[in-house]
């Protein structure tokens, strides 16, 4: 009988509960014990999916979101997929405005997912009305029964990783977690499990990754937003030009910033070391590490756990690409070493 069958009514069934993996070789030689929080379990290969369906869940709860509403989002392409795997199983319309940072293998993901995608400009100021801010902004204005999730600003962001992600990490280790990493953009995945792990233990340190060119650590340090801070990056899904309601300074205890360069040819180490297929700011957050470990925070004792948000194949177009490497001068005899060779045979 079909009752006897064990089955998952849908692929939403499957957000949450993602493994942590111990680190081995891309750790060592550094003091403490380091453990990833591997994001891309989640069915739609991201730590995105977790508020994408926690935040429609609770528009549905209220009555924002009705049968033929549409959902409108800003995106650079992770949370946009979350919404588009959400909206395709409860039969909602999706309007995503993304930032052409973006990898195309992102935006013909997403159009594939059936959402309708505007591609707009990433180096331009967060009140330009060609951002995609602005252009989510007005779509929802123009689109009767719509609803923008709005995840920068929304405080439901947070609430979703404080409900999920911090109390999983807390069960995992047993509460014996001494330190979080984790990169920040909206920063509602480092805020929320954050928030959840110091309500458990005032002691545990979070460490936020920031970008070269956002001003998200400066804003931490001194609550100054410095527009002298911004300038392009090609990280995607890390830091930012705006300061995000969405993100909780006061349970981050410090942030780091990393490079473009070293970001990626750290993601390019993951799956040499680990045999994880990870993405740019997956790689991002093993950098973080890299450079906290070089300045002494962690010792013998350290439980670390590093979030890794999500998948290599959104990357395929860009860092797992020689072509684009080279473009963007990030190959050179020293990083030669994270590079092999394809040999035809004819």
């Amino acid at each position: 009988m079909a009752e006897d069958i064990k089955a998952y009514n849908s692929v939403l069934e499957l957000i949450g509960n993602t493994p942590l993996v111990k680190l081995n070789k891309i750790t060592e030689g550094i003091e403490g014990n380091f453990y990833a929080k591997v994001e891309s379990f989640n069915p739609g290969h991201s730590t995105k999916d977790r508020i994408a369906l926690y935040i429609i869940e609770e528009a549905e709860r209220r009555g924002v979101l009705k049968p033929g509403s549409t959902i409108i989002e800003t995106t650079s392409g992770n949370t946009g997929f979350s919404l588009a795997m959400v909206s395709i199983i409860k039969g909602y319309d999706c309007i995503l405005a993304v930032s052409s940072k973006s990898s195309k293998d992102k935006i013909d993901t997403l159009k594939n997912m059936g959402a309708k995608v505007y591609v707009c400009p990433a180096n331009v100021s967060a009140d330009d009305p060609r951002s995609y801010y602005q252009v989510a902004r007005r779509l929802h204005e123009e689109t009767k029964g719509s609803v923008y999730i709005n995840q920068y600003f929304n405080e439901l962001n947070m609430d979703a990783h404080y409900r999920s992600t911090g109390p999983e990490i807390w069960e995992q280790t047993n509460g014996k977690i001494t330190h979080l990493i984790a990169c920040s953009g909206t920063g509602g995945t480092i805020s929320g499990t954050a928030r959840f792990l110091k309500e458990q233990n005032p002691n545990v340190k979070v460490l936020g990754v920031d970008a070269f060119g956002s001003v998200l650590k400066k804003y931490h340090e001194t609550r100054e937003f410095d527009e002298k801070e911004i300038y392009p990056y090609r990280i995607e899904g890390l830091g930012k030009n705006l300061i995000p309601t969405a993100t909780d300074f006061e349970v981050i205890d410090r942030f780091i910033k990393v490079t473009d360069e070293d970001s990626a040819h750290t993601a390019r180490e993951l799956v040499l070391k680990e045999g994880m297929f990870l993405g740019y700011t997956s790689g991002a957050a093993i950098q973080g590490l890299k450079q906290f470990a070089a300045e002494g925070v962690f010792d013998k004792n350290s439980n670390v756990i590093i979030i890794l948000p999500d998948h290599g194949s959104r990357y395929l177009s860009k860092v797992y690409s020689d072509e684009w490497m080279s473009k963007q001068g990030f190959f050179d005899s020293v990083r030669a070493e994270n590079t092999t060779e394809i040999e035809f045979i004819k």
